[in-house]
């Protein structure tokens, strides 16, 4: 039985609400805290699909913009999205949506996944160097990798990690949950 529009939204809003929560958790090692976002990011690609994942962020993202306080130590507003993080969230988005295609047209297995969230990682990354190296002045790429991504790459190796452990997990829970609650 296929999930209704109802239950799909449902689940985005739930999403919605983990970003918010995983957000606030944070690990700092410098100007820039490790959140756990990318967590609700990767497993609402892979148990919504790509295009319900990818809104649940848009939600996400637009409700931060509208300055609910749902970013990284409970910051919202347009600055957050104008500032230096800002490719970053908005990258989110794309994440989502890179994420889920990936797990749609290869499958759940190990090795599919494993590409799915290193391609989500890189067009989180990629417009988020790009918006850091606009606004700040950074003046070289490498300069913008080693302020913000090498920093970050443990704590993203954990999470990928947690996510490509617990995915497989989840994925026919939610299915069979969302088909109980739909019939």
């Amino acid at each position: 039985m296929k999930r209704t529009k109802l239950v799909n939204l449902m689940l985005c809003a739930f999403f919605v609400a983990i970003a918010a929560i995983l957000a606030q958790i944070q690990i700092p090692i410098g100007t820039v805290p490790v959140n756990f976002v990318h967590i609700a990011i990767f497993m609402s690609a892979a148990l919504l699909g790509k295009w319900w994942g990818s809104l649940s962020m848009l939600v996400y993202v637009l409700l931060g913009a509208a300055g609910t306080p749902v970013f990284s130590g409970f910051l919202g507003g347009i600055s957050i999205i104008a500032g230096p993080t800002g490719g970053f969230i908005v990258g989110y988005i794309l994440c989502a949506f890179v994420t889920g295609l990936v797990i749609e047209k290869l499958g759940c297995r190990i090795v599919p996944l494993i590409v799915a969230i290193l391609l989500g990682w890189v067009v989180t990354y990629i417009p988020g160097l790009l918006w850091f190296m606009y606004v700040t002045g950074t003046p070289s790429f490498l300069s913008a990798l080693l302020w913000c991504f090498v920093p970050f790459i443990p704590g993203d190796v954990i999470k990928s990690v947690l996510c490509i452990v617990l995915i497989p997990r989840l994925r026919p829970l939610v299915a069979k949950r969302a088909e109980t609650k739909a019939g």
